[in-house]
């Protein structure tokens, strides 16, 4: 079965930087799409990156574009999400998703978490001072 598992979230001061991991397992496709996802208290669901297996497409919410970069490693079924110059509203709990079963194009997968097949269980990332 497929599983993921998010690492990496901590306390961090504003400013400061993060590299969040998502290890994946179980999949059976080569065309899986990873997204990460992060919920603040008392806000929606965002997306805010996303990117492609296959051949390493990206796309970013604009709230982090030029801030966050989102890469991966193929042999290790790996994702990152590196976070730079955070600030205390990037105070959430981040998620990844893997979209294995294609119904949205994936430039949309940012805005559609009820397309996302697999969710990690998430890992908590606090800015504060």
């Amino acid at each position: 079965q497929v599983q993921l598992a998010e690492s990496g979230g901590g306390l961090v001061q504003p400013g400061g930087s993060l590299r969040l991991s998502c290890t994946a397992s179980g999949f059976t496709s080569d065309y899986v799409a990873i997204v990460w996802f992060r919920q603040a208290p008392g806000k929606e669901r965002e997306g805010i990156s996303c990117i492609s297996m296959n051949d390493g497409s990206t796309y970013y919410a604009e709230s982090v574009k030029g801030r966050f970069t989102i890469s991966r490693d193929k042999a290790k079924n790996t994702v990152f999400l590196e976070m730079n110059s955070l600030k205390p509203d990037d105070t959430a709990v981040y998620y990844c998703a893997a979209d294995v079963v294609p119904t949205v194009p994936a430039h949309l997968l940012l805005m559609r978490p009820s397309a996302m097949d697999y969710w990690g269980a998430g890992t908590l990332v606090t800015v504060s001072s």
